[in-house]
């Protein structure tokens, strides 16, 4: 160990656990050219070796060790004679991440295979999600991330500025509650058959009928886990962003998100006849589908997309993060590519704020490939790679930035009023 805290001669002391805790974990230090050292450090809350039930330590960082990572899990180690465990990685300091620590009581089944099989490491990580936890050294604040799983979160120094996520980070009292103008209603569909909590939000209404519709897939994670109200509203009171109104869908049904996301025009063609009425009548707002945004990550990202190409005189942008743009099978074109070479959305410009993370291999490319067909089609586009894996903690700085991006003409307008 490197860290000057594993110098010191009393290591798992309890005066060494407070120095630990004032530095907060995981430990980071430079080390040469952009990069940067990370130690992750976890306390046994049953002491030494002897007395402890606890063999290993996993740790699943989103795009670095997680389950979609080739080769064996990573696990913690044990300093001799302590009740300390720990790992180190380094990583490009503009990496952001989020990560869990799974206490074990016995090690995993396949550690002695010389090729153990990919799925069968990927089924073993999901029977151990259930006794991952957050790290309690981690300063920031925890949250929910994939799967319900309770995750910490790591910005390196160089990583993009989300400043308007600090009060989140640093209040771990904040919470949708703090967000008073959220509305929540019912959305009943007769077109697909079921019904789903929809939330509204509005950041200003001076200008009622000209404020832009942003339309937030997966809603009930912006609504509620990531409360995304409050770095709304100050970056429309920085005059970043127009006064706007935000429909938050609700997609927390796995089964049914898998059906619907995925270039499903039934979903669209309900959420125009039905919905989209009814929200005019609750937050009234432009009409304009040079103003309407559609924003979604993974599936959503793919949906979002799909939705701009498909009707693109109703939503005429679209925010895709990590979208999911090889479905319906890895290693071949997608659906979009067979759209856009039927000329889907040709002669219909939109603006395009398209994310994808250098640390999701099979979204990487299949954005890489999209994006230059988006481009020779005569859309507007703003492309970035973003140093990270299939993860909400970096998605949260990017649905604000390509907000901000798409709705920029607006604020313009209004600077010039």
């Amino acid at each position: 160990m490197k860290d000057s805290l594993f110098q010191r001669d009393d290591v798992g002391s309890e005066s060494w656990w407070q120095a630990v805790a004032c530095r907060g974990t995981p430990l980071i230090e430079p080390t040469v050219a952009g990069r940067y050292r990370l130690t992750f450090v976890w306390r046994d809350p049953e002491g030494l070796a002897e007395s402890s039930s606890t063999q290993r330590v996993w740790l699943n960082i989103t795009g670095v060790t997680d389950h979609h990572q080739p080769g064996l899990p990573q696990s913690l180690r044990r300093l001799p004679g302590t009740d300390v465990w720990t790992w180190e990685t380094e990583l490009e300091g503009r990496w952001r991440g989020s990560y869990c620590l799974i206490p074990s009581g016995e090690p995993a089944p396949f550690e002695g295979e010389a090729q153990p099989d990919l799925q069968g490491i990927r089924l073993w990580w999901r029977s151990v999600f259930p006794l991952a936890q957050a790290d309690r050294l981690n300063p920031r604040r925890a949250w929910q991330g994939g799967r319900g799983l309770a995750v910490s979160g790591v910005h390196l120094p160089d990583a993009p500025a989300q400043p308007a996520w600090a009060a989140f980070d640093t209040d771990r009292t904040l919470s949708s509650a703090a967000w008073p103008s959220l509305q929540q209603f019912q959305w009943d569909s007769a077109r697909l058959g079921n019904s789903r909590p929809v939330w509204l939000f509005a950041t200003g209404n001076t200008t009622r009928m000209e404020r832009p519709l942003a339309i937030l897939l997966d809603g009930q994670f912006w609504a509620q886990t990531m409360p995304i109200g409050v770095p709304l509203q100050e970056l429309t009171d920085a005059g970043q962003l127009p006064e706007a109104v935000y429909l938050l869908i609700d997609h927390s049904d796995r089964a049914l998100r898998g059906s619907e996301l995925p270039c499903n025009p039934e979903f669209w063609l309900a959420l125009q006849e039905e919905l989209l009425p009814q929200v005019r009548d609750w937050a009234p707002h432009a009409q304009s589908a040079t103003s309407t945004v559609v924003a979604g990550q993974s599936f959503g990202g793919l949906a979002a997309l799909y939705a701009a190409l498909h009707w693109p005189e109703r939503f005429g942008c679209a925010l895709s993060q990590s979208g999911s743009f090889w479905w319906p099978q890895r290693g071949k074109p997608g659906r979009l590519f067979e759209a856009l070479e039927s000329g889907q959305g040709r002669g219909h410009p939109l603006r395009l704020f398209i994310e994808a993370g250098l640390r999701e291999p099979a979204i990487l490319e299949a954005s890489r490939a999209l994006v230059p067909r988006l481009r020779e089609q005569g859309h507007a586009l703003d492309y970035r790679e973003i140093d990270g894996g299939h993860d909400a903690l970096w998605w949260r700085g990017g649905l604000l930035d390509g907000l901000v991006w798409l709705w920029q003409p607006l604020v313009a307008a209004d600077a010039h009023r």
